[in-house]
């Protein structure tokens, strides 16, 4: 008695179907890395490059050291005996070097401040987020005092403990003095109520 899985294993040889027609793919190993044709870089790498090349084409530096590398260059092209001058009269060569310049540095200048607006936008992230546990511990803190005001509000205070006691004291005294006083012992027992003002 032969079982399935055997039937089905002779089935596939037989159609040619085999697991050593197929590559085999290992799954405990890293695949090899693909052959690219462009080179590979760091984009971290190159965006701080390109924010250290922005920082310095606005600057007074670089303004100066082009405009001086300018003058040299139409002088000696100008001056230099016709032998030894490389860009004659139009200087088309300087009118090259400079549209070069310029076709990379814009493109580095925005590069730059792309980076700097994505430092933007985490920053003003991190402050929206902080203004709103800001304003959530604000009110907080608000009903915290509003909560405190209610429950000081049913304290008694000082002054009215202390005027309090002075009647106490008084209506002691006057006892003492054979005076019996129209209402109870403690003010709060008179008609006249006195201490609804007091708090």
């Amino acid at each position: 008695m032969v079982s399935e899985r055997e039937t089905t294993t002779r089935e596939r040889a037989a159609s040619g179907a085999t697991a050593s027609s197929r590559a085999r793919t290992r799954l405990d190993q890293p695949r090899p890395p693909r052959r690219r044709l462009l080179p590979e870089w760091d984009p971290e790498s190159f965006g701080r490059l390109s924010e250290r090349v922005a920082r310095f084409l606005g600057t007074g530096r670089f303004i100066v050291w082009m405009t001086v590398v300018i003058i040299i260059w139409v002088v000696w092209n100008v001056s230099a005996p016709s032998g030894l001058r490389f860009d004659e009269y139009p200087f088309i060569f300087l009118t090259l070097m400079l549209s070069l310049q310029a076709s990379y540095a814009a493109p580095l200048i925005l590069l730059a401040q792309n980076r700097q607006d994505d430092r933007d936008r985490v920053n003003l992230e991190q402050d929206r987020k902080q203004n709103e546990r800001s304003i959530a511990d604000t009110e907080y803190l608000t009903r915290e005092i509003a909560a405190l005001r209610i429950g000081l509000g049913e304290v008694a205070t000082r002054d009215w403990i202390r005027s309090e006691l002075q009647d106490v004291l008084k209506e002691l005294e006057e006892r003492r003095d054979g005076h019996r006083p129209e209402g109870g012992v403690f003010p709060a027992d008179r008609s006249a109520g006195r201490d609804v003002h007091d708090r």
